[in-house]
Order: structure tokens, then sequence, then C-alpha cells
């Protein structure tokens, strides 16, 4: 049923969801990657849009910027519309200098700055991690494919303009592979709602070598990771 921020129907929205943080790019996968695709709702300018891949049905919808945004479209799908399974995909920024722009990353993991899981089980430090299930069958569909896919942990901050820069270099350190602003929102809404999460990023730009897509480019920039929030979900 419809909520504050989705005006879906009952039974529009599949069970199955892909979740890009810009409504553009729901756009975009909507029309590149499903059959049949019908915007089922646009409220607040967030796109959702539900349509079939293989034959199976599937919806993608816009989640905003940040883990507040994320974990109120994300939470409302789970109560309210019975979804069981997101696979996020966005962009990223490359915290080692192995990764290249396009680059495709899975995060097996994600540590956050973020006070939102501090607030779910006080006094605990809360470990975010996604469904091994659905990882699995990203890593699967990459060596089946040929396709290069990077598994590791992410940072998700709060903060785009990070006004302390020793947190990046302490992350590099510790061997994450990229920085972004909604994996571990995800992750612990799956643990809460008991729902299966993944988080697939592109590499939009470094911490610490030149090179970046544009605003255009960042858009666009999904062919290469949606097939394997696809392969997650259908598998």
């Amino acid at each position: 049923m419809p909520t504050p921020h989705i005006a879906a129907a009952e039974g529009e929205i599949a069970p199955k969801v892909i979740m890009p943080g810009d409504p553009r790019r729901a756009t975009l996968i909507a029309e590149q990657f499903f059959d049949d695709a019908r915007l089922v709702t646009e409220v607040r300018g967030i796109l959702g849009y539900t349509g079939t891949v293989g034959g199976e049905r599937m919806t993608v919808m816009a989640s905003g910027m940040g883990m507040p945004s994320l974990t109120i479209y994300a939470t409302e799908l789970v109560r309210s519309y019975g979804v069981t399974r997101i696979v996020r995909v966005g962009t990223m920024g490359g915290a080692q200098d192995f990764l290249e722009l396009g680059d495709v990353v899975a995060a097996s993991a994600a540590h956050t700055d973020s006070a939102m899981s501090a607030a779910r089980i006080p006094g605990v430090q809360f470990s975010h991690a996604p469904t091994f299930g659905l990882l699995r069958a990203a890593v699967e569909y990459g060596e089946a494919s040929g396709t290069t896919l990077h598994v590791g942990p992410v940072f998700t901050t709060d903060a785009f303009y990070q006004p302390n820069t020793a947190v990046g270099a302490q992350m590099v350190a510790h061997g994450v592979l990229g920085i972004e602003m909604e994996a571990a929102g995800l992750y612990a809404v799956g643990a809460a709602e008991g729902i299966e999460t993944l988080m697939v990023g592109t590499v939009s730009d470094f911490l610490y070598k030149k090179g970046e897509m544009s605003p255009a480019e960042r858009e666009s920039t999904f062919a290469g990771m949606v097939p394997f929030a696809i392969a997650a979900l259908q598998s």
C-alpha cells in the first residue's frame, strides 16, 4: 500500500528491487534492462519502475543520496510492499591504487562514521554485511562472464566533503576498496527487517590519484554493474 514516500499501488512493486541513488539512473536502467517497464511511483521525484528481466518481475527504484534517505525507502519497501531482496547500484570513490575508473566493486562489508547504526542497538558497534548468497551469485556471474568484480569492504560516510582528511587515509590503510554513502544503511535495514541485501558500485573517481568521471558519465555509468545486480537478484 502507498506510504508517505512511495505512491505505488499494492502489487505494483516486485519483491526484488534494484536501487540506484539517482532517479535518472533508475529511468535509464528501466529503459535498457527491463521489458515492459512502467512507472509506478514518482513522489518527490524519486522514480520507481516495474517490469520484467528474463521473464521475472523486478523493480528499479531510486533511493536518493545518503543513509537516511535510503533507509526510509528501503524500510517502506519491505514493510509496505513485501520486498525481500534489494541490491543497491551506485558510484564510489576508489580507495586502492589497483582500481581503475569503471571498475565494479561488491561490498563484502561496510564500515561507517554514521551514528544511525549506533542508535539501533545501544552499546554495540554493529557490523554491516551483505547477504552471502547474493554476494556469491554476483561473484559467480563475474566468473562465468569473464567480467572482473572486486570484492572487499567499503566505507560508508555521512560526509561527502569530509572535514577530517585523515579518515580517508586510515580507511585506505585498513583495506577499504571504496568510499560511498549508502551501503551500511542498506545492510542495516537488511539485518533489522530480515531481507537480503547487497551493494555493487562503480568506481567514478579516486581518493589519492587523478581521474574522475564527468557528472553525465556518473549518471549514465551503470551498464557494468547492473548485470551483477540482476544476477544476484535472480539467484
